[in-house]
Parts: C-alpha cells; sequence; structure tokens
C-alpha cells in the first residue's frame, strides 16, 4: 500500500483568536492511502496544545510508512499510534479506502444510519467587547453560536454584549481553560444571565477540583480534558458533557467508540473540530448524527475551502459526498 503526507496551508477569511493565541491560517495534515486503484484520504489539525507540530505528525506518519506498505487494518493502526492528529489522518484514510475499495459508504461500513444535514454552531472569536459585538449582530440570524471567552476580567462583559446583539440564538461558551477558581463562579453567573446553554472547559486540565460536585447554573462540558475513552474516568463528578474531536480521539474509530461509552455513562455529546477543511469534516459528521450540540464550522472560517467541499446551507451542513471522502 503507497502513503503520501503532506502539510497544506489554508488562510483564514479573518484572524481566529482563543485564549491560547490567534492564527491567520489553518495548517493541516493530509494523509493518502492508495493500493494503487483507490485512494483513500484523511485529514488532520496537529494540536499545539499537546506539544503537537505539522512536521511531528509527518514524521508520525512517516514512521508508520514500512507499516502501511506491508498493509494494516484499524485495529493495529491504534495498537500503533496514540490517540492524536497523525493516527486520525491515517484511520479516516483508512477508512476512505476501505469505502471505494467495496464500493460502499463509511456509514454503511461502520454500521451506521445515512447521515442527515445538522445544524453546526458559529464561532464568535475572541476579541474587544465591541469586537465581539458586532460579529454577533452579523451572526444573529444563526440559531447556533459559540462564543469563545477565557480572555481576562472583561468575559462578563463579552458575553452580555453578545447575547444583546444576538437574541434570539442558542450560546456555548468555549473558555479554552482560560478560567481560574478566582473567577469561576462569577463568570459562570455571567453566562447564566445571558441565557448561555453549556460552558466549555473553563478551568484548567489538570486543575480544574473546583468543578468537582460543584453547584453549577449551566452544564459544563469537557474539552481539553477528554481525548479517548480512557479519559472518561477522571471526568466523573466534574462535567456535564464531553466535547468530542477525531484530533484528540486519533480517528473515526475511536470517536465513535468514545461517544458510544460516553453516553452510556451519562455524558450529553458535543461534536466539535478544529479550523480545517471539509476533509475534515467529513468524518465528524458520522460522530455527529445524535449529537446535542454539533460545531464543525471549520470550512465557513476559511477564505476558500477545498474542491468538493461539504455544502453550508446558512447554519446547515450536509454530509459528504463520495469523492471528498466516505
Amino acid at each position: 500500500m503507497d502513503l503520501v503526507v503532506r502539510i497544506e496551508h489554508w488562510p483564514l477569511a479573518a484572524t481566529f483568536a482563543i485564549s491560547r493565541g490567534s492564527k491567520t491560517e489553518a495548517v493541516v495534515v493530509v494523509a493518502e492511502l492508495s493500493d494503487g486503484s483507490h485512494r483513500g484520504r484523511g485529514e488532520a489539525v496537529p494540536y499545539a496544545r499537546y506539544g503537537e507540530t505539522p512536521d511531528g505528525v509527518v514524521a508520525a506518519i512517516e514512521a508508520f510508512r514500512p507499516v502501511a506498505q506491508r498493509g494494516f487494518d484499524r485495529s493495529a493502526l491504534a495498537r500503533a499510534l496514540p490517540a492524536g492528529a497523525a493516527r486520525n489522518a491515517l484511520d479516516c484514510a483508512c477508512w476512505d479506502l476501505s469505502a471505494k475499495q467495496q464500493g460502499r459508504s463509511v456509514h454503511d461500513l461502520a454500521g451506521l444510519p445515512i447521515p442527515q444535514p445538522l445544524t453546526t454552531a458559529y464561532t464568535i472569536s475572541l476579541a474587544a467587547v465591541a469586537e465581539m459585538a458586532e460579529a454577533a449582530e452579523r451572526a444573529a440570524w444563526r440559531p447556533l453560536l459559540k462564543v469563545k471567552l477565557g480572555g481576562g476580567p472583561d468575559d462578563g462583559k463579552r458575553i452580555a454584549a453578545v447575547r444583546r446583539a444576538a437574541p434570539r440564538s442558542e450560546l456555548v461558551v468555549d473558555a479554552n481553560e482560560g478560567w481560574d477558581a478566582d473567577n469561576l463562579t462569577a463568570n459562570l453567573a455571567a453566562c447564566a444571565d445571558a441565557g448561555v446553554t453549556l460552558i466549555e472547559q473553563p478551568l484548567r486540565d489538570g486543575r480544574d477540583e473546583a468543578l468537582l460536585n460543584s453547584a453549577r447554573p449551566i452544564p459544563v462540558c469537557a474539552d481539553e480534558s477528554v481525548h479517548d475513552r480512557a479519559s472518561l474516568d477522571s471526568l466523573a463528578g466534574k462535567y456535564d458533557a464531553v466535547n468530542i474531536k477525531l484530533d484528540k480521539a486519533g480517528g473515526l474509530t475511536e470517536a465513535l467508540a468514545l461517544a458510544a461509552e460516553a453516553e452510556r455513562r451519562g455524558f450529553a455529546i458535543m461534536v466539535g473540530c478544529m479550523v480545517a477543511t471539509s476533509l475534515a469534516m467529513a468524518p465528524a459528521m458520522l460522530v455527529a448524527q445524535h449529537a446535542r450540540f454539533v460545531d464543525l464550522d471549520g470550512p465557513l472560517l476559511l477564505a476558500t475551502d477545498r474542491a468538493d467541499g461539504l455544502r453550508y446551507e446558512g447554519s446547515l451542513v450536509y454530509p459528504a459526498e463520495p469523492k471528498l471522502w466516505g
């Protein structure tokens, strides 16, 4: 089996900022597997929060080349590589290749129902209060907005301004570990006053004891604190939901298993993404079919998406066509 891996740069339509920093382009790693007649593709975004870099992910995939050339299955891949972007790219490429070889869809191979269009959140990037209010006003027609916070003492003003600008939108807040035990109560109260439905990762992973068995006015979702099924044991009593991202889980295979196990344990499901092209969103659409919250707006933040990308009609996103993936 032939393996090709490359780094791609996709400019953003505008600067994207969260509590840890900002960027103006999406840097993705694409893996392609070919048997000579059929080609499967997978796209991943190296997660700087966990020490991943584009070059490091490429190196991890290249190290897997001897195994790929001999032929492998997804179980062997899971044993060979840890959860993360490298395994995600290869796992999704493997699913795509299998679908092309068998002339069947990935959802059929996985025993899943035919995927349906979903309503995705649209992200309001972290910025000054007035800028976030203006961005929210432009997006106020969208049914679900994801608001980036974690920017210091003005977070209460930010979420209040967003709510005034988008009075009818459902709001999800993502603090990206930007709060601490000292300001948690005040920020939760400000979000409750704004009618926020869910808060993602308010405290830093490993420093989230303040959430343990606390009275929370709003459900709290683990993001940076959850990767794969092994993460779930540490979340009990702290979180009400989990944000499943293929780049953290290590691919579609583990993401589907994680969703099933998280639901069994009583967690609500959110399916999220990194800023990337439709090739990265396509497999996540399968995990998102029964999620309470869907955040697959990555391509909407790009200046241009790749050819044959997902179809977005406002906030409605449609499943991938086989020429893209799956």
